[in-house]
């Protein structure tokens, strides 16, 4: 049963039919989490959010602007654990939380695998700069978080004075990405662990 309820009697001819707004954002965010940005068609979203398309434009605009919402829930849903890392005492325990935070949800068995910030990027169009240029910001604000939070861990003495934040922190978002990619490609989620395990083995001592 979709999400679209029947049109309220005395309803203005055209009115968008009433339904579930987060419902239907949370669908339309595991269809361009599954197929990427270019993937997801019209049809295919307004499918799966059980609404037409001309629902589909009055409620969230264009594809693309559908898409901007959708990644909005998706950094305040699934890969909250970013922000969560960042309140971790440690900048060890901060890369920790990062790494398991990927595998975790991109190997979770109930949804896609793979990251959607990582996955719609990875074939764009002409006609998809905008949305690359929003994805690369994406991936650039959590890469400033990690090294802003690195900064402080060699001011307080956490990591050696010597330690460059803006290499490490880019070392660590690098390696998530390349955790997202290898699980969407199907690399299980006890591997990618002890890849992560392994990358943090010979971490900067204070």
């Amino acid at each position: 049963m979709g999400v679209e309820t029947r049109q309220s009697a005395g309803a203005p001819a055209g009115r968008p039919r009433g339904f579930d707004t987060d419902e239907a954002l949370e669908r339309a965010m595991l269809v361009f989490w599954r197929h990427g940005y270019e993937g997801a068609s019209t049809a295919g979203l307004t499918s799966a959010m059980g609404i037409s398309t001309t629902s589909m434009y009055a409620a969230f605009g264009n594809k693309e602007k559908l898409f901007r919402k959708v990644l909005e829930r998706y950094t305040e849903g699934p890969s909250a654990y970013l922000a969560r890392a960042m309140e971790e005492p440690t900048a060890l325990g901060v890369a920790t939380a990062i790494l398991a935070g990927t595998v975790r949800t991109t190997t979770a068995p109930a949804g896609p695998h793979g990251c959607l910030g990582v996955q719609s990027a990875l074939a764009t169009s002409d006609s998809g700069q905008e949305v690359c240029d929003l994805l690369a910001a994406w991936r650039n604000d959590g890469y400033s978080q990690v090294r802003e939070r690195f900064q402080r861990a060699v001011d307080d003495g956490d990591l050696p004075p010597r330690t460059d934040p803006g290499l490490l922190a880019r070392y660590i978002t690098t390696l998530a990405h390349g955790i997202a990619v290898q699980a969407a490609s199907g690399i299980g989620r006890d591997e990618l662990q002890e890849l992560a395990d392994a990358a943090l083995r010979n971490w900067p001592l204070s």
